[in-house]
């Protein structure tokens, strides 16, 4: 009985939870439509601090940022709800609107060869979408299989045995391309500057050579961590150690 009541109240306490959340999230979209953006962002900031995590919710962070004319936190926020929604037009435009306002105007190289083209067809599906693929495809091979081994002709049994070859080679493919989307995924870091103005060093070191200065809002993706050094990569492929008090990882 006591079992009983202790799931009962916990989940009253989770409705109200959600109860609260909901209202919570209500009142700061009410705040931001009415103009206030200073109190619809710690609205929102409440909701992200006790762990809720969601595409949405850094949007209207990132929006909120924006309004204020906060160049890092918003462009921060929104590579945040890009990491969740990828594909979302609204982010992608929010988040153009709020590069314009960094200082910095880096090249953007293309990456090309044989890498880039696997690395775009990988892309196309998140690495546990890609695992659950081969498990499709396993079952489909399972069951060409069976065609062929109870076939009772041998047309059928060509055919299904063709069937089962295509398909063991689609298990090698969407096995391979999961394994491959997740180390991309995993070697993939980006980071935002959020110091006024930071330079980067050719080594971790002060005394090293100066390689160039940034500003607030600059993308880097990080490489390798040494000391309080941080080896970063721009987006023309320069690479050079910055301090990494002045940037912000988007994963965290």
């Amino acid at each position: 009985m006591k079992k009983y009541i202790l799931l009962l109240i916990l989940t009253f306490q989770f409705v109200l939870a959600n109860e609260s959340l909901d209202a919570t999230f209500k009142k700061a979209n009410d705040l931001y439509n009415k103009g206030d953006y200073e109190q619809a962002l710690q609205s929102f900031e409440r909701i992200a601090n006790k762990g809720n995590e969601s595409a949405d919710l850094y949007f209207n962070i990132a929006n909120c940022y924006y309004k204020l004319g906060k160049v890092a936190p918003s462009i921060y926020n929104y590579e945040k709800a890009l990491l969740l929604n990828p594909d979302d037009e609204a982010i992608q435009t929010n988040l153009s609107f709020a590069q314009k306002m960094t200082i910095d105007d880096i090249k953007i190289l293309p990456e090309v060869g044989f890498k880039e083209m696997v690395k775009e067809f990988t892309s196309v599906f998140h690495y546990d979408t890609w695992a659950w693929i081969s498990v499709f495809v396993a079952f489909l091979g399972l069951l060409s299989f069976l065609g062929y081994y109870f076939g009772n002709t041998v047309f059928l049994k060509r055919t299904f045995f063709s069937l089962f070859l295509l398909f063991l080679i689609g298990i090698g493919v969407t096995v391979f391309s999961a394994f491959l989307q997740k180390k991309f995924d995993a070697n993939y870091n980006p980071a935002i500057v959020f110091a006024e103005a930071t330079t980067l060093k050719a080594e971790p070191k002060n005394s090293s050579e100066d390689v160039v200065t940034l500003h607030e809002g600059t993308k880097v993706f990080v490489l390798e961590e040494l000391g309080n050094w941080k080896q970063v990569e721009l987006t023309d492929k320069t690479k050079a150690w910055i301090d990494k008090e002045a940037i912000k990882e988007v994963k965290e």
